[in-house]
């Protein structure tokens, strides 16, 4: 556990949320073939994670099982950890998920995570006969469930919707300090609770979000205040947040680029909300939009260079007190050759801003500077005695 500071602590680690987004129009098999393409140039670009996720309806997130997803993900890379972005706990059986989650956490050598969550889309709900009222108390049972069967404990359980009977998991996790669990906040308290209650990481999704990042204060002190009560240590390293971000070379690039896919988002946005919204006719009127005020469902996001996502970044750490882990929210805001540049960019110039990975480079560089009077002055000597010699 990191030792908080005066200064809030910036993001170490970094990845990307794919739930995916996906414009209803392309080839869906391409589609999904390049989310498998970029987990890939993600891990060869140095990420950190990549959290996939679950959905089951509306047409645009069109992954609907993170577990296939990863299990493929895995066999084209070698160092990023991937995550269920996340499980949508009252779709499933707590056994059957667990028993999931630790068969991909041998076939991936220790690298999964789980991500909880009650289910984002109605319409996932509806189809399944789950009232959309039932369901952070659905999440609230099977997590308990889930995570006492990582943890390795037989457990008899019975809800209204699933039953267990002495059931325990037949492997041991990969993973020997266990597999890592994090649990979906937005703007309600009921993800911190429940990652408080058991001592999980925490996921804010709705960072991005006007309303969301407003709420991560209140949501950080409940989290805080749970893990109190119930043992756990709260540390703010282990808190990820999740943010939209296109970067180019230059700021009018990045907007140019964003133009080709904002009125995609703007099209699911109403679809899933029936309203037509009044500056979804034009593309750089959105991208206006998107900028200031943020879009329904994906906030305000970022799309310049790489210095405004600094900046943006450090804003977040300010504001919110200090997270360990960054998640660009992975959209299709520009066609996918510009969307992967982004990510180059990411990596090139704004990882190493918060890693210090030029600390000791630039020192030494400005150790040479200040005594250059002096290593000049003898390699000119050492130059002018060989020439006298």
């Amino acid at each position: 556990m990191r030792v908080q500071t005066t200064r809030p602590l910036r993001p170490s680690r970094f990845g990307a949320f794919i739930a995916p987004w996906h414009d209803i129009n392309g080839n869906p098999s391409l589609q999904i073939r390049r989310d498998l393409d970029l987990v890939a140039h993600l891990d060869g670009l140095g990420f950190d994670e990549a959290w996939i996720g679950e959905h089951h309806s509306a047409g645009y997130e069109t992954i609907a099982s993170p577990e296939v997803f990863i299990a493929a993900a895995a066999e084209r890379t070698r160092r990023i950890r991937l995550g269920t972005g996340v499980n949508s706990l009252p779709y499933h059986h707590p056994l059957l998920l667990a028993d999931r989650i630790v068969q991909l956490d041998h076939q991936t050598m220790g690298r999964v995570m789980l991500g909880a969550g009650p289910g984002q889309l109605p319409s996932d709900a509806f189809m399944m006969g789950i009232d959309p009222m039932r369901q952070r108390d659905m999440m609230a049972e099977a997590l308990e469930a889930v995570v006492a069967l990582l943890r390795g404990e037989t457990v008899t359980r019975k809800a209204d919707w699933f039953r267990l009977d002495h059931a325990r998991l037949q492997l041991a996790p990969y993973q020997r300090g266990g597999i890592e669990v994090a649990v979906a906040s937005t703007v309600s308290p009921s993800g911190s609770v429940q990652a408080g209650r058991h001592g999980l990481s925490l996921l804010s999704l709705a960072a991005g979000d006007p309303g969301g990042f407003a709420a991560l204060d209140a949501n950080w002190r409940i989290y805080d205040q749970t893990c109190t009560e119930h043992g756990h240590p709260a540390d703010r390293d282990s808190w990820r947040l999740v943010v939209p971000l296109h970067l180019a070379e230059t700021a009018e690039q990045a907007r140019r680029e964003a133009e080709y896919g904002a009125l995609h988002l703007v099209r699911y946005s109403e679809g899933l909300s029936g309203m037509t919204l009044p500056w979804g006719t034009d593309a750089a009127t959105a991208v206006e939009r998107w900028t200031t005020e943020g879009f329904p469902t994906f906030g305000v996001a970022t799309i310049g260079t790489p210095d405004d996502a600094i900046a943006r970044i450090e804003a977040m750490a300010e504001r919110s007190g200090g997270f360990g882990t960054l998640l660009l929210m992975d959209l299709p805001a520009a066609a996918p050759e510009a969307k992967r540049r982004s990510y180059e960019l990411f990596a090139e110039y704004v990882i190493p801003h918060f890693t210090g990975a030029n600390r000791q480079r630039a020192a030494s560089l400005g150790w040479a500077h200040a005594n250059s009077e002096t290593f000049m002055g003898a390699m000119h000597a050492a130059v002018a005695a060989a020439c006298e010699k």
